[in-house]
């Protein structure tokens, strides 16, 4: 089949060079912003790939038939996490090459605590250093990205070698994978949850956070696959095999992980406020100041009740057009919810949280870490999309796939 259609990859590649030139030049003119935008676009796209990964091993711990076409697209996005695991070594060159505290603040030990002290001094940090090693905290980021790594390469050999031996010993390899991948990358991403994002502000904790970022990451997967089978049956390749059943299936999926997402972050919410514990409420009370406030508003009603008010009716899940848009609105919401949850850990000179638009300039960093990312991931995706075959060939569930729509 002719891959003509389909955008170069070399376009993808030239938009994530500027996002990552304009994030360096951020580094250079206001260093903690561009890098906290930065790490902010990095994870935002990395959830991407692994909610990708999930739905693969999904797919195959189910066995299931209708997502044989799917999977193959997010097998594509697997292609990006190479990269983003070198993407993250500008973080670790910032940190020992400007200020250690940069962006984990824990990392120096003198760092102030606005009138409590310091880090070193701090009973909270010394109650954690266990967790909070630094060579431990690399080795984890490493271990982390090397387990998705292995994970991926091996689902993607597997399927496609499949397309030109037809051997079901790479289904049951796939198989047995998942099984094992499923606990494993569960496990490890909640570890980039703790570290990346939960440490920030290592003095709150949450048990429920690792799931939090585990339904942030199928949202963004379950949108940005909806968005791209939606385009391929626009641009033809995909037209007459991805049909309105399985939009809808994928649809169904971006509802469910909505529900959970929106049970998650209540039940968070819930118990923190019902245990009243100084060490956990003051992360809400940041986030109900300034333009937080408003922000969490527009979480609630724009990325839970709207989505599950408009994902409710069968005629929207089964249209390209509206499940279109709604896949734009999920990950935009998505992308601010990442903001919420990260920005205002960063502190300003007196203690309060950071506010989001505090500078026009600021924008621009936040834009050139998405894009920077992004572009790399699209450009993974591309590449790849035109070195296979667009669906599993000789997938053995290949064929009730063509025909789920019966």
């Amino acid at each position: 089949m002719s891959h003509d259609f389909s955008p170069n990859p070399q376009k993808w590649l030239t938009i994530g060079i500027l996002g990552l030139a304009i994030s360096l030049i951020g580094f250079l003119v206001d260093t903690q912003i561009a890098a906290w935008s930065y790490l902010i676009g990095l994870i935002f796209v990395t959830s991407i790939a692994i909610g990708m990964l999930f739905l693969v091993m999904i797919h195959h711990i189910f066995d299931a038939y209708w997502s044989v076409i799917v999977r193959r697209q997010a097998e594509h996005y697997l292609s990006a996490l190479p990269y983003l695991g070198i993407l993250f070594i500008p973080l670790f060159a910032l940190t020992y090459l400007k200020d250690q505290g940069l962006i984990w603040l824990w990392m120096d030990q003198g760092a102030s605590l606005h009138g409590h002290g310091t880090v070193a001094s701090d009973i909270l940090y010394q109650k954690k250093t266990w967790w909070l090693s630094e060579s431990f905290f690399w080795f984890r980021a490493v271990f982390c990205f090397a387990v998705w790594i292995y994970f991926a390469r091996t689902f993607r050999r597997n399927s496609f070698s499949q397309d030109s031996d037809g051997s079901l010993n790479h289904t049951y390899s796939s198989r047995n994978h998942a099984a094992a991948g499923l606990i494993l990358v569960a496990l490890t991403w909640t570890s980039a949850a703790f570290d990346w994002i939960m440490s920030l502000e290592y003095h709150w904790f949450s048990t429920m956070f690792g799931v939090w970022m585990f339904a942030s990451a199928m949202r963004a997967a379950t949108a940005v696959m909806i968005l791209t089978c939606a385009y391929l049956v626009a641009k033809g390749p995909l037209k007459g095999i991805f049909n309105t059943k399985q939009l809808h299936d994928v649809s169904t999926l971006a509802f469910a992980f909505t529900v959970f997402w929106a049970y998650i972050t209540f039940s968070q919410y819930f118990l923190i406020w019902n245990a009243n514990i100084p060490e956990e409420t003051f992360w809400f009370n940041d986030r109900e100041q300034g333009i937080w406030w408003p922000i969490s508003m527009v979480l609630i009603f724009g990325y839970f009740l709207f989505p599950f008010m408009y994902m409710l009716q069968f005629p929207l899940k089964t249209n390209f057009q509206s499940m279109t848009f709604m896949a734009i609105w999920l990950l935009s919401m998505n992308l601010l919810d990442i903001f919420f949850n990260i920005l205002p850990s960063l502190k300003d000179s007196h203690g309060e949280p950071f506010q989001m638009l505090s500078s026009p300039l600021n924008i621009l960093w936040y834009i050139g870490g998405v894009l920077g990312a992004g572009g790399i991931l699209l450009w993974a995706y591309w590449s790849s999309y035109r070195n296979t075959k667009i669906i599993p060939i000789r997938d053995p569930r290949i064929e009730e796939c063509l025909h789920h729509n019966h």
